[in-house]
């Protein structure tokens, strides 16, 4: 999920770049789209990656080594 992310990063830099260049409002909403879904892959990772709540030790207890 993180390269995917980071390549939707890329391809929004590229669209970025060329609607600067090209002065294209078509090519920055193009940027504006990927940069969300990007966004949204990216909270879908990290909501994934989270422990549930029943994994996780009791907050008073200590870790002995």
């Amino acid at each position: 999920m993180l390269v995917l992310t980071l390549a939707l990063a890329a391809i929004g830099l590229v669209l970025l770049i060329l609607s600067l260049t090209t002065g294209s409002v078509v090519w920055a909403w193009g940027c504006i789209v990927v940069c969300g879904l990007g966004a949204v892959v990216l909270l879908v990772s990290a909501l994934s990656m989270r422990a549930p709540e029943e994994e996780l030790p009791p907050r008073d207890q200590h870790a002995k080594h």
